[in-house]
């Protein structure tokens, strides 16, 4: 497995650079698998499956959109997604750690080549001093690549449930983009 690594300073230029084209940038995600024979599959926390209403925006998508999973509750991310216990218990749900195992058991459920995962604080309530109203994980699972960033959306957007889900589907199509276009 190949990590990579995005820094903050890159969300911020990737939420900039499309926080008005999120349906452009979905449908250029949809139209590089489609031309790749290749699935996508999602499993969201915060974003309630805002990634996967987006996906089946774009007309098409059922060639390439594999399924999206909701998993709010920490039983159905252990149950469905096979996230240890042991992770949720030492790091929470909301955490990095969580993020890559929520991928990586999207990728044995489903099959997809490139997976998607997100789980963070939208808001309005829930946010503490150590993890604010917007501090959302997203990961990233393109074939042997993995990329799993704390987004800090508190950072970049205001602390709006909504512009929050908004923004952290904006920053995992431009990470799965991103990392699509490197694999050209």
């Amino acid at each position: 497995m190949r990590n990579i690594s995005i820094t903050c300073e890159e969300v911020v230029q990737i939420y900039q650079e499309n926080q008005y084209a999120l349906d452009k940038i979905t449908e250029n995600v949809v139209k590089l698998l489609d031309r790749r024979a290749e699935k996508i599959s999602t499993a969201e926390s915060c974003t309630g499956g805002l990634l996967s209403e987006l996906i089946t925006n774009v007309p098409g998508a059922s060639a390439v959109f594999e399924m999206g999973v909701c998993t709010y509750s920490d039983r159905v991310k252990t149950k469905l997604l096979n996230v240890p216990e042991s992770v949720l218990l030492e790091y929470n749900a909301v955490s990095q750690q969580t993020a890559e195992a929520m991928v990586k058991g999207l990728r044995k459920l489903s099959g997809a080549e490139l997976c998607i995962s997100i789980t963070g604080i939208a808001g309005p309530s829930g946010g503490t001093k150590d993890q604010p109203v917007g501090t959302v994980y997203a990961g990233v699972l393109y074939k042997d690549t993995i990329c799993v960033v704390n987004l800090k959306l508190y950072k970049v957007c205001r602390q709006d449930r909504h512009e929050i889900r908004r923004a952290a589907a904006v920053c995992a199509f431009g990470i799965a983009l991103r990392i699509l276009m490197e694999d050209e």
